[in-house]
Order: structure tokens, then sequence, then C-alpha cells
């Protein structure tokens, strides 16, 4: 008799995580302003066409060049971060966004990278290069100017 009240409990648990999940649904959730993981800028995600993209919009971090100087591009080095794409050529996939590239302009490198919402509404960035791969989270903040 106990096991059957926990049963239905458990189902309750389950539905209610799954409509957790529906609503942080791709087409809502990752779209705004997000915190890098290492506090260093503020990257506004949006739709770019059919596609989802990023770009950099602020830098926080004081030691920070002002442009792009480790891209592997020369004719890229001159230019300032704020407005460097960050996330480029993401499509929506099941409950994320997969398919693109993450610019990474410490490194100077892109990344096959994917996204979706994480744990207490963080944005999961996955970049892979082969079969390595590693996951950084991202803290949404408060759209500036009323956006």
């Amino acid at each position: 008799m106990h096991q059957m009240k926990c049963v239905p409990f458990a189902v309750v648990v389950g539905l209610t995580a799954l409509a957790g999940s529906a609503s942080a649904a791709p087409s809502r959730g990752v779209f705004g302003h997000w915190l890098t993981d290492d506090g260093a800028g503020i990257v506004e995600v949006k739709r770019c066409g059919a596609s989802l993209c990023g770009t950099l919009v602020r830098v926080l971090d004081p030691k920070a060049p002002a442009h792009d100087i480790n891209n592997p591009d020369a004719s890229l080095r001159g230019r300032p971060l704020v407005g460097v794409p960050i996330i480029y050529g993401m499509h929506p996939d099941g409950d994320g966004w997969k398919g693109g590239r993450a610019y990474d302009p410490k490194a100077g490198r892109s990344y096959r990278a994917s996204l979706a919402v994480g744990e207490k509404g963080r944005l999961d960035v996955t970049g892979c290069i082969l079969f390595l791969c590693q996951t950084k989270h991202w803290t949404r903040v408060a759209e500036e100017n009323g956006r």
C-alpha cells in the first residue's frame, strides 16, 4: 500500500520536471544577455535570420585587450572586441541549439558548439574539438536599456 502512494507522487514530480523543462524551450530560453563563465564579458544571444547568434556587447575584464588580437586571421586582429560574434550558426535541435560554432577571443579559436538552458536558468555552452567537449555555464544578466 505504501508503494502505491509513492508511485503517483513520483509521477507528479516527474511531470513537474518535464513541464519546467518545456518552459525553457530553445525558442525563448537562450535569448538575452549572458555573463560568461569567467565574468570577462556579456554576450547578447538573439536570432540572426534562421539561426541563433551571440555577440560580445560588453567587455568587463579591465585587463582584456580592446581588440581581437588573438584572432588567427591577421586581418581581423584590429577589430574591436565589442561586436565580435562569439556564437554563430546555431539551429534548434530538441531542447537546445546545435550545429554552430563558438569563438573564444582569449584563445583565438573556434569550436563546434551547442547551447541549452541548464540548471537554475544558466546557459550551458558546450564547445568541442574532435571528441573532447567542455561545458561552460553562463549566467543571465538584466537586460540593458529596457531591452
